[in-house]
């Protein structure tokens, strides 16, 4: 009888400890412009997972992972975390960074139009993350879906949820910037334009390249003449 208690004492502990894994939302909110400006909110975790979050989480923990993933594949990435942000009341912790680097963020100038064609990969999301020694979280799994898949909330904006996880609720929000046109999806990889910059123009522009030529003649003309 009280082997039997004590495997029921035993199968009630598991079911205990799984159930701090079905608790929570995880929501990525990614912001597009010359580099990414990355957010991961781990919200309404268990009161647990939350406590040891914040003393065993750290601000480079994602970072350094996404870098790592790259170096690889012998590709150089930028990653600055900043500090971690937290709320006792909704046991929840945000883990903020820019992500740069041509690897994940670059451009062309359309020589016609002039306007900048931005070329950003998102697949470095796929990542396996410990929150806590024995609370992790598998994006490869659980935000496996291509972007081309997910919902466009509006012209700039992509949104992916998945509720059928088995444990975390997972959300992902893509923003690209405001003046984005002629948006286009490859898998994993996002396509923009954007009007063009000063320098592009400056730069597209013979008609201004000669001015500058001009004027740099004429001050050398009046220098020589100082002499």
């Amino acid at each position: 009888m009280k082997k039997i208690l004590l495997l029921a004492a035993f199968v009630c502990l598991l079911a205990l400890l799984s159930s701090v894994l079905v608790n929570g939302e995880i929501t990525g909110n990614v912001s597009v412009g010359e580099d990414l400006f990355v957010t991961f909110e781990f919200k309404g975790l268990d009161q647990l997972v939350y406590d040891q979050a914040r003393l065993q989480f750290t601000a480079e923990r994602i970072p350094e992972i996404i870098v790592g993933n790259f170096e690889k594949k012998n590709q150089t990435v930028g990653a600055p975390a900043l500090p971690l942000e937290s709320d006792d009341a909704s046991r929840t912790i945000r883990s903020s960074f820019y992500l740069g680097g041509s690897a994940i963020v670059s451009f062309t100038v359309n020589k016609t139009s002039l306007r900048r064609v931005y070329e950003v990969k998102t697949d470095w999301r796929k990542l396996k993350v410990n929150l806590t020694d024995g609370f992790s979280v598998d994006f490869a799994q659980f935000a496996a879906k291509p972007v081309a898949e997910w919902q466009k909330l509006n012209a700039t904006t992509f949104y992916y949820e998945n509720r059928d996880t088995g444990s975390l609720d997972v959300l992902f929000y893509l923003v690209l910037p405001a003046p984005a046109s002629g948006v286009r999806v490859q898998g994993d990889t996002v396509f923009f334009e954007v009007p063009p910059y000063v320098e592009d123009v400056f730069l597209g522009t013979p008609f201004l390249v000669l001015i500058a030529l001009a004027v740099a003649l004429v001050i050398i003309l009046l220098y020589r003449k100082a002499r």
